[in-house]
């Protein structure tokens, strides 16, 4: 099967509606919209959430809280967890392929939580004060590879 051998069920396909074609039509004069109101001008209709004037469910509803666009997040790695991987220089790269970081979070940030006993350079977007400490304190670099 090709999709160029694919054809609609009997019944399926309807051809359109020809408005304003005469009274004998079925489909003159008001053109299947009925006699006024709103539905029947141009542009008329209600917006999605009208409820007929009554108070609307969005405006009964309490609101609370602020999402701010601006916000930059950051997948956060502990420095204890990088002591665990077997290599010397870690990078995103790694981290995805260890599973501490997703592939899909944009940024990672290095957090100075646990003990760190190996040499290593670590490549982050960002570095808290204390895990550079940790770091350089082994022996190691913290490098920036971006300036966020």
């Amino acid at each position: 099967m090709k999709l160029h051998n694919l054809s609609n069920p009997a019944g399926a396909k309807h051809s359109h509606k020809r408005l304003g074609c005469g009274v004998g039509s079925g489909h003159g004069k008001t053109s299947g919209r009925g006699h006024k109101g709103m539905k029947a001008r141009s542009g008329g209709g209600n917006r999605p959430g009208f409820e007929g004037g009554q108070m609307p469910l969005y405006r009964k509803l309490p609101h609370r809280g602020f999402n701010n666009k601006l916000r930059v997040e950051f997948a956060v790695v502990n420095v204890g967890c990088l002591d665990a991987l077997n290599v010397e220089e870690i990078s995103r790269k790694e981290l995805v392929e260890a599973g501490l970081v997703r592939a899909s979070d944009a940024l990672v940030k290095i957090l100075g939580q646990g003990k760190l006993t190996k040499k290593i350079t670590v490549k982050a977007d960002k570095f808290s004060e204390s895990a550079v400490k940790k770091i350089e304190a082994a022996g190691g670099k913290a490098v920036l590879t971006s300036a966020k």
